[in-house]
């Protein structure tokens, strides 16, 4: 299960990439299902806030999520590879069994940390995928493993005004794994 989890995080990344790779310059400025980003926003959020913060977690410490977004270059899916492969390393050298911190309270198993990186990745290359028309198959498993975690993770008391999500968006049930993840998973 551990190695299945770093397997899902490393298609996670890889499509990810994959997706970073397909935007055009003049898509920078498209809107995103994202309501306070664009297309270079969420990237700059993936490739210089998301990739750091999930390192410094993989490592099992905590970190600082208020934190200011980097720098973005202009070669944004080389930067996120990068990025990638260096996440990849860290996780590869964890003890994914060792209690950490869980957001909430409480402890949990570092693996945990990697269903959320996956999870994040695999929304947000779903957002970047809608807004630019990316022509690239997303990986369905990943939109069901992110789906099934967060719903063991995701409380009702960081729902709704004010909080990180919104209330859950009502999809059918027959509807695509990425769309029900979407439905979810509503920022707020």
């Amino acid at each position: 299960m551990v190695d299945s989890v770093l397997k899902l995080l490393e298609r996670a990344t890889n499509q990810t990439a994959a997706v970073i790779a397909t935007i055009r310059s003049e898509q920078a400025r498209l809107p995103t299902p994202c309501a306070d980003w664009d297309v270079e926003s969420l990237v700059r959020h993936l490739v210089t806030q998301d990739l750091p913060h999930f390192m410094v977690s993989a490592r099992g410490e905590t970190p600082d999520w208020t934190s200011p977004p980097g720098a973005l270059r202009t070669d944004w899916a080389q930067q996120f590879l990068e990025g990638a492969q260096l996440l990849l390393g860290i996780w590869a050298d964890a003890d994914l069994e060792r209690p950490v911190p869980m957001p909430g309270g409480g402890q949990g198993p570092l693996r945990l940390r990697a269903d959320h990186q996956i999870t994040e990745l695999t929304v947000h290359s779903w957002d970047l995928a809608r807004a630019t028309s990316a022509a690239v198959d997303l990986d369905s498993t990943l939109a069901e493993h992110a789906l099934a975690w967060s719903r063991g993770m995701l409380k009702p008391e960081f729902r709704g005004p004010d909080r990180a999500f919104d209330r859950e968006i009502p999809v059918p049930q027959d509807s695509s794994a990425y769309d029900r993840l979407a439905g979810w998973l509503v920022w707020s």
